[in-house]
């Protein structure tokens, strides 16, 4: 029985139509599930490397097909992660200004026929409540008999969440939080104020611990209420003018002050102690003993780190993808279910479901095509050999196997180093995240060797999805200076050799050299971008960041000095989400210019600046040609050519254009060349 499970939006990417409301459309994901087990999962974001993807998840589903061998036609279910009246209240918004079909059902078919080719029966398409995916999500790949379900998010099918017992393979609503009391928009709505916005969360989260909740105690708790029973109310329309009035109102690219790390870390408090209430009554309430937690507040490590220690419940378990890309594999299990398949009673040991990184050869013949940028060496022991470039002080991108689900790398697309000198945190956060320096990173730990560092609650043993934050043991942490954050926590995963052997033998291969069984370890990306996903967007990563190295499968990769005619040999194209834009620009209340751009996504404030002359040679291409023709063509001298390189390197960096060996482009009939 094979069941398809979506998240994400009802119009194909790219489209210039206006976006649905960003509670509704976000996070786009393809699962599928065989008879009640994963056999593929991954986010659109991986593939069309468009950060949060808003769009069908046309390329996710793709790959769960070609990973199964099957076609559209021989999915039994295919079920969407909202339900119909929700979708449809959404498509009437955006009917306002332009023309859509306004039934969900309808619209989900035209989609799957127009991107396969494949009339889908109606009877075969299901749309689920958005809250019970995110819980079935959690419950079912916790391996509990029976448990409570706290899911909570921003909003979804008019709601923000819900408290339910699971039994077996059923789940039972207790209470369902209305989208006015919304604990993810408590959060996004005072963050609003510190010059961060949606998708921004996680950095609040880690930022608070360098406050002091109680300079603003008083003033949030103007902004919430306990209520009997467990109940709460939040007030999200008071948050903004008591900020306003309180303190310096941080924009984006603004310094940080001490106001706004103690307005984080009151924020933090006051959702800790809303989510405490209500998880005591309904403990007390159920007599439930474990507790599976979904949806986008689940991300708050923090707060599922308190849990862990409060001694609450016996056992909690985290959806590793809690955000709304969760809900896609919520709904293929809610409807494998319903189909007589129900997921296993077991414990979720990793969620490796993603793309495969390829045969040797033919990671091989992608590194050479770029042989003139890269120095390539094959390893008989790529741990022993990853190993040492950390020892002895590199930053390493590595890449291995099949990507993981959700937003954390765990080993398979990471950025890898030594987790114990201090000055490793602000390197990589300068050279290659771009990111602010307060920001922690994550350490991966041997399984076996975890309670030796960091204070594990009893019993517990494997924390594998790095959705926990834990405390340091404070013998520990001056020796673990790069992970340990400021609050003597980190965010830890535990890792199995079972699970993930290679990612395994190199951290103990690092342990035998240098005694400390971790690593640093954070996600494969720099600031513009997703995770990577194929070796393309490893090798692009690696060569637009200061990494030193990159293991890729077995191959040991060093950057070497590249040539004008090194570059000249490269392809260039537009991603398919930029576009280019000649506008006219107010540079002084009586003064316009004429200002080129590259835009990435709908926005004018997409845009990047560009000069007039790379403009005007990124017109010239039509789907992708060499530089060195585009050069020729514009009958540019070397000096000329060498500063647009420097500028189309900058451009890259920022994903505004693809640059990429020759070759690559074969087999399209648009390429431009003057070989």
């Amino acid at each position: 029985m094979l069941c398809l499970g979506l998240s994400g939006g009802l119009d194909r990417v790219y489209e210039s139509s206006p976006e649905l409301p960003n509670t509704f459309l976000h996070d786009g994901a393809a699962v599928l599930v065989q008879d009640g087990r994963v056999i593929a999962a991954v986010e659109e974001e991986r593939l069309n490397r468009v950060k949060h993807s808003n769009k069908f998840p046309s390329n996710s589903i793709r790959y769960c097909l070609s990973t199964a061998g099957v076609e559209l036609g021989d999915i039994d279910r295919i079920a969407f992660y909202a339900t119909e009246a929700y979708c449809k209240t959404m498509l009437e918004r955006l009917s306002v200004s332009q023309p859509v079909p306004l039934d969900p059902k309808l619209l989900l078919r035209l989609l799957l026929a127009r991107e396969f080719g494949a009339e889908i029966d109606p009877s075969r398409v299901s749309f689920v409540n958005h809250h019970e995916a995110h819980a079935v999500s959690a419950f079912a790949m916790s391996g509990f008999e029976q448990s409570l379900i706290f899911a909570i998010d921003g909003g979804g099918d008019f709601l923000s969440g819900l408290m339910a017992v699971g039994s077996g393979t059923e789940i039972a609503e207790l209470v369902s939080f209305p989208e006015h009391n919304s604990l993810g928009l408590f959060y996004l709505e005072t963050i609003r104020y510190l010059g961060y916005g949606m998708f921004d969360e996680y950095k609040v989260m880690g930022l608070a611990p360098y406050g002091d909740p109680a300079r603003y105690r008083e003033l949030f708790a103007q902004f919430y209420e306990l209520l009997d029973s467990g109940g709460y109310r939040v007030h999200l329309d008071r948050i903004g003018p008591a900020l306003v009035r309180n303190i310096q109102v941080r924009r984006k690219g603004m310094p940080f002050t001490q106001q706004h790390r103690d307005v984080s870390a009151s924020l933090q408090e006051a959702l800790e102690r809303i989510v405490f209430h209500t998880l005591r009554h309904h403990r007390e309430a159920t007599g439930m003993t474990r507790l599976c937690l979904a949806g986008g507040v689940a991300h708050n490590c923090t707060l599922n780190g308190k849990l862990l220690y409060s001694g609450l419940f016996d056992d909690i378990f985290v959806q590793p993808a809690a955000h709304d890309a969760g809900c896609a594999l919520g709904a293929a299990l809610m409807v494998s279910s319903e189909l007589g398949k129900p997921a296993p009673r077991e414990r979720l040991p990793d969620v490796y479901w993603g793309p495969d990184l390829g045969n040797e050869q033919a990671v091989e013949l992608e590194l050479n095509a770029w042989s003139g940028h890269l120095d390539i060496q094959r390893s008989d022991d790529i741990a022993s050999s990853a190993a040492d470039w950390m020892a002895n002080g590199a930053v390493i991108g590595w890449v291995q196997g099949r990507s993981e689900f959700g937003p954390r790398a765990l080993g398979n697309r990471s950025i890898l180093a030594d987790p114990r000198p201090a000055e490793n945190k602000d390197r990589i956060n300068a050279m290659v995240k771009k990111r602010e320096g307060y920001r922690p990173f994550a350490p991966s730990a041997l399984e076996e060797d975890a309670s030796e560092f960091f204070e594990l609650p009893d019993g517990t043993r494997q924390l594998p999805f790095m959705n926990l934050v834990v405390r340091v043991r404070e013998a520990k942490r001056n020796v673990l200076g790069a992970i340990t954050h400021v609050d003597g926590t980190a965010r830890l995963q535990t890792v199995s050799r079972k699970t993930n052997p290679a990612y395994w033998d190199v951290i103990n291969a690092f342990k035998k050299r240098t005694g400390i069984p971790i690593l640093l370890n954070t996600s494969f990306n720099n600031n513009a971008e997703p995770i990577v996903q194929s070796v393309s967007d490893a090798i692009t990563t690696f060569l637009t960041t200061d990494l030193d190295g990159l293991v890729i499968g077995p191959f040991l990769v060093r950057k070497r000095p590249a040539s004008l005619q090194d570059w000249s040999a490269l392809a260039a194209s537009l991603p398919p989400y930029a576009s280019l834009h000649r506008v006219r620009s107010h540079i002084a209340p009586d003064r316009q210019e004429t200002v080129c751009e590259i835009r990435t996504g709908h926005s004018a404030h997409s845009g990047m600046r560009i000069s007039p002359e790379l403009f005007e040679i990124l017109m010239r291409i039509e789907g992708e040609a060499s530089l060195g023709w585009l050069f020729d063509t514009a009958l540019l001298d070397q000096a000329k050519r060498e500063d647009l390189v420097k500028e189309l390197r900058l451009v890259w960096e920022l994903r505004g254009v693809r640059l990429h060996p020759l070759h690559a482009a074969c087999g399209h009939d648009n390429v431009q060349s003057g070989t």
